[in-house]
């Protein structure tokens, strides 16, 4: 199965791409396309063309990025970065995917400081500042095991601003935590930094924790974190339930398919579907 949606990244002649339809637009007027231009005109096209091979030609199709490949046009632009899809399917099963994780954002834009100017980026993204997205401390704040986490895009940049409240040996605890449970969400994240004693805050987020002192916030809170865990312990018993009833159908599916008559039908009218079975329910035996 993954192999079978993987994506491979390239530059590709302008040329070479063809649009899936080609969309009525007012350049003149167009608030998405002026954005762009003055995007790719001050930084560079920074998200990649989504496109796939088209049967029978050299051409790849667009399927996502249409104004990007006007603007490429507009500025003359010979090649341009792409990710190239095997097929529609392909894209469809990977476009709700974030291309672009928070730590590459922040790596992009560092870079982006070293040959422009900070007000001239914030323009183009239709900010004032981007000092925020920049994150200036918030790495050096991190467990080196949350690091690459962060930068390996299991977490995100919420949960990574809720590790600096505590100390980094805790961070390395939560995180041993979250890999445990399988759940990285900020609100997993922010359940176990409220667990922390204080004597494990650091010092700068301490007083940002006013609730500890609000009899009626803290009570609201420690129903929060009980509400989370029954839901945690519900989804880890069900998960636990779907496995053995998932290991059961196996045996019984495999029991049903080596019945001399059904595998003979099987193998002589769906023999695609029959080969399917069998590399599921004999996978574990190397058969």
């Amino acid at each position: 199965m993954k192999a079978e949606f993987e994506i491979d990244g390239r530059d590709i002649d302008l040329k070479l791409l063809k649009p899936l339809q080609v969309r009525d637009i007012n350049l003149k007027t167009n608030p998405g396309f002026k954005k762009i231009l003055a995007s790719i005109k001050a930084i560079g096209l920074i998200e990649p063309l989504a496109v796939c091979k088209e049967n029978g030609s050299p051409n790849y199709l667009i399927l996502d990025g249409y104004l990007r490949y006007i603007v490429c046009q507009q500025l003359e632009i010979e090649t341009v970065p792409c990710l190239l899809y095997s097929d529609m399917q392909a894209y469809s099963f990977n476009k709700n995917v974030n291309r672009l994780s928070a730590y590459q954002e922040i790596r992009m834009l560092r870079k982006s400081l070293e040959s422009i100017d900070e007000p001239t980026i914030a323009q183009t993204f239709g900010m004032t500042t981007i000092r925020h997205r920049l994150a200036p401390t918030l790495v050096k704040s991190l467990h080196a095991k949350v690091v690459t986490a962060f930068q390996d895009d299991r977490i995100g940049k919420i949960c990574a601003v809720e590790f600096t409240a505590v100390i980094p040996e805790r961070q390395a605890e939560i995180l041993a935590e979250m890999e445990k449970a399988g759940d990285y969400s900020p609100a997993f994240c922010r359940s176990l930094v409220i667990q922390t004693p204080m004597t494990h805050r650091t010092k700068k987020k301490q007083h940002r924790k006013i609730w500890a002192q609000d009899d009626e916030r803290k009570q609201d809170m420690v129903s929060r974190l009980e509400q989370a865990e029954k839901q945690h312990d519900f989804y880890s018993g069900l998960y636990r339930q779907y496995s053995t009833d998932l290991m059961k159908l196996i045996f019984h599916v495999r029991s049903l398919i080596t019945k001399p008559k059904v595998e003979q039908y099987l193998h002589t009218h769906h023999a695609e579907l029959f080969a399917r079975f069998k590399g599921i329910v004999f996978e574990n035996d190397g058969q």
